[in-house]
């Protein structure tokens, strides 16, 4: 049994991974910015909620002064964004930078006397950092500073790994599962295997992350080739 904290795990692919962990018996923490619906969703997995804002970096440590051991760490918690150089909104910027960046830090900084020599972290970032969209000045840069953000946690928290997801779309996620018909086949028509990435693909994924003892500072692409698209 090993224990988990998914910061970020009250929907999508963080409560898809945290469900999981639950079932195979694991301890779980999930957290949210909204503590009814952060205690709503830990009760329906059978986790422990905590309510915790990324945006608040000053917060965090006293949200998580409670949480024990922990064996693996998945920083899940995001913020759609679509801010465009000719129209930038700097609050909306800086809130993204904030939460992603300087939060996800500061989470580890909380953490960080519970961990341990074989404890394994896994922070998200995403693959606008490769390919950006009119919109996504924010979002490429911190996705692009996640990686660098895992290089240097995994110098400074030496021997525990540190690793990046780095999903593309995830087709039936809730951000794009409600999207028109024809935008996802266009995504489709342009991925290499014909199919977008799932939330189970993702979980399958930073499961591995989480389990294999010798990758670190990684950033694992999860997208079917759409790159190469």
């Amino acid at each position: 049994m090993s224990s988990v904290v998914v910061i970020g795990g009250t929907s999508g692919i963080g409560r898809e991974l945290a469900r999981r962990r639950v079932v195979r018996g694991d301890e779980v923490v999930i957290t949210g910015r909204d503590a009814h619906r952060t205690d709503t969703a830990a009760k329906e997995i059978g986790a422990q909620g905590v309510a915790l804002d990324l945006s608040r970096p000053r917060e965090v440590a006293d949200a998580l002064g409670d949480v024990g051991r922990v064996d693996h760490l998945v920083l899940a918690g995001v913020s759609r964004d679509e801010n465009r150089v000719a129209d930038y909104d700097v609050d909306a910027a800086v809130h993204l930078v904030t939460l992603k960046l300087v939060g996800y830090t500061a989470v580890v900084h909380a953490l960080r006397p519970v961990l341990h020599d074989d404890s394994a972290i896994v922070l998200f970032g995403g693959q606008a950092k490769e390919r950006p969209y009119p919109g996504a000045t924010t979002v490429a840069t911190v996705n692009a500073g996640v990686r660098g953000l895992v290089n240097t946690l995994a110098v400074e928290l030496a021997p525990v790994r540190v690793n990046a997801i780095h999903p593309g779309v995830v087709g039936d996620s809730p951000y794009w599962r409600d999207k028109p018909e024809e935008v996802l086949a266009g995504l489709r028509a342009r991925t290499p295997t014909g199919r977008l990435a799932t939330v189970v693909d993702v979980v399958d994924a930073v499961d591995f992350l989480l389990r294999n003892r010798s990758v670190n500072a990684v950033g694992l692409e999860v997208d079917g080739g759409w790159l190469l698209g």
